[in-house]
């Protein structure tokens, strides 16, 4: 055992003086050995350990020796390298800057918040919240590529975030695996980082040589940042081309100056590196566009063209976990919930393509009550042992398994689980969790309280949810055909563009409900209750008539 002494003495305390040629000191110092200067930042932040360095400046761990437990955190020093008049004034409006994108964006669960801010010797710091957990960058290290389902997965988690930093008129810029750590404590990415950041409104009010004297330097990551943002001209899609060629690293593992280009456009060629359905293929390939006019101007539009088919593949083939007592088979890891990618096709080397329309034609047979051949088939894959069960008879309802209580339900989710198809999850507390992605197929959510939950792009087809407290739940995206609905409390929600086609609407409270874009019928909306404040589905306001 290490004793407590031990510990504090493997510590360090650095100091931060520019003048200081010996830094290192024991944690216990309060002025540095070598220069003298004091060790604690404004009296309370105490530097242990270096964490990156660049152009501009350093990013140090540290902790909080004011408060109870000194907590850690990340304290980040601009310090230019020139001291020239100009380059330390450019050098404080890049830190006014990052300090207020940081305070302006940090109150997202996804990204770390600003503790504190200031000047101290001519050197500018700031204090952001620590995110214990490995980059995308060390996770692909450490396991290998993911496959199509570990992208659509990183997908449904990193474009929400993008579209929070969109909505607040704000480009990230350097949007790469190294900036995303997934935080240990509950498997979430966190983008980090901002010290790249443009600000949309501020461009618009600056002077042309303001904004050269600050976006000179910090421009984003060569292989990862478009051909408009090299030439400073970043827009939203900038961050939605960085996301595509994460992607890409995601999959085959390589980063950008690793793959081969062509010559006469500059496009990276990764197609034939990676096993992938064509419909996700045809979105990365648009995601990548080096014509910003041809490539997806929001994350919005990502969604919209991943939700044509409603992550049919992920489902199948690997987003569900392995049943208890079976053992997942070497070479087979997960990353934090992100799935390896297979080394050959999966269910008995069927492409990815075949298995999700064996799973679109079953899905036929199940809304005509007709019970054919791909209506009953079993989809495995070497990802999972897990296999889809059939619908049953024509007029028979699915078996619902074994029951699942909140605890257990979210660890699974947290471990990386999305398939909780033909389960019970009726009157669980699930307020405010976040569930996106989640098959929910033939489930039985009856009196569940899922008052603003997150549940984005899940899949509730035929599931019942009778009398469910749905109340300012985000169900954008979702995919509810056949699912019963009746009586459910919808009152401020969100279901834009969710598909409704044949759900049972009767007795719906979509007072003050949002939506837009979603697949629903006149007929079904007879059924519910809308008010004047009620989003139809064409953008107008006001009641059904």
């Amino acid at each position: 055992m290490i004793s407590p002494q031990a510990r504090v003495n493997a510590l360090m305390s650095y100091c931060l003086s520019s003048n200081c040629l010996h830094p290192a000191n024991p944690s216990t110092s309060k002025r540095c050995q070598s220069c003298g200067s004091q060790l604690l930042l404004r009296c309370r932040y105490r530097v242990n350990k270096a964490l990156a360095q660049g152009g501009f400046g350093a990013t140090f761990l540290g902790e909080d020796a004011s408060l109870p437990g000194t907590p850690s955190c990340v304290i980040k020093q601009l310090r230019p390298a020139v001291d020239s008049p100009e380059v330390l004034q450019m050098a404080g409006k890049l830190f006014e800057r990052e300090a207020k994108t940081l305070g302006k964006v940090g109150n997202h669960p996804q990204v770390p918040r600003l503790l504190d801010y200031f000047e101290e010797n001519h050197q500018f710091y700031l204090v952001q919240e620590y995110v214990k957990g490995l980059t995308l960058q060390q996770e692909i290290k450490q396991s290998g590529p993911v496959s199509e389902a570990g992208v659509k997965q990183f997908l449904s988690e990193m474009l929400p975030v993008l579209q929070y930093i969109h909505s607040q008129q704000m480009i990230h810029r350097d949007i790469k695996p190294a900036n995303l750590i997934r935080r240990a404590e509950d498997c979430k990415l966190v983008l980090i980082d901002f010290g790249a950041v443009k600000d949309q409104v501020t461009l618009t009010t600056t002077s042309q040589s303001d904004n050269t004297a600050l976006t000179a330097f910090a421009v984003g990551t060569p292989g990862f940042a478009p051909p408009e943002q090299l030439a400073m001209r970043p827009v939203y899609a900038s961050d939605i081309y960085a996301v595509g060629i994460t992607c890409i690293f995601l999959l085959t593992g390589k980063s950008p100056k690793d793959l081969d280009y062509n010559s006469l456009t500059g496009e990276i060629l990764w197609e034939n590196k990676v096993q992938i359905s064509d419909h996700l293929k045809q979105v990365l390939k648009k995601m990548l566009e080096g014509s910003v006019r041809h490539r997806y101007q929001s994350a919005d539009e990502v969604f919209k063209a991943l939700a044509m088919e409603p992550y049919l593949d992920s489902l199948a083939n690997s987003m569900a976990t392995q049943p208890s007592g079976n053992k997942k088979k070497p070479g087979n890891k997960t990353q934090f919930g992100i799935p390896k990618a297979p080394s050959s096709p999966p269910s008995g080397g069927k492409s990815f393509a075949e298995v999700a329309a064996a799973i679109r034609a079953r899905r036929a047979a199940e809304a005509s009550n007709v019970q054919g051949g791909a209506a009953n088939q079993q989809v495995a894959t070497k990802s999972t042992a897990t296999v889809l069960q059939p619908p049953g008879l024509p007029g028979q309802k699915p078996k619902v398994s074994r029951k699942l209580d909140t605890d257990s339900l979210l660890m699974a989710y947290v471990k990386g689980r999305r398939d909780f198809a033909l389960h019970d999850l009726s009157m669980l507390d699930l307020q405010k969790v976040e569930l996106l992605g989640v098959s929910f197929r033939s489930s039985k959510l009856d009196r569940t309280n899922l008052q603003k939950a997150n549940l984005s792009n899940s899949d509730f087809s035929r599931a019942s949810l009778k009398r469910t407290n749905l109340k300012e739940v985000n169900l954008s995206k979702a995919y509810l055909n056949h699912a019963d609905l009746e009586g459910v409390d919808l009152r401020g929600a969100d279901l834009s563009y969710a598909d409704l086609t044949e759900a049972n609407l009767k007795g719906v409270n979509l007072c003050g409900a949002n939506l837009t874009g979603a697949k629903v019928s006149e007929e079904q909306l007879a059924q519910a209750k809308t008010n004047w404040v009620t989003i139809l589905p064409n953008g107008k306001r006001g009641l059904f008539k």
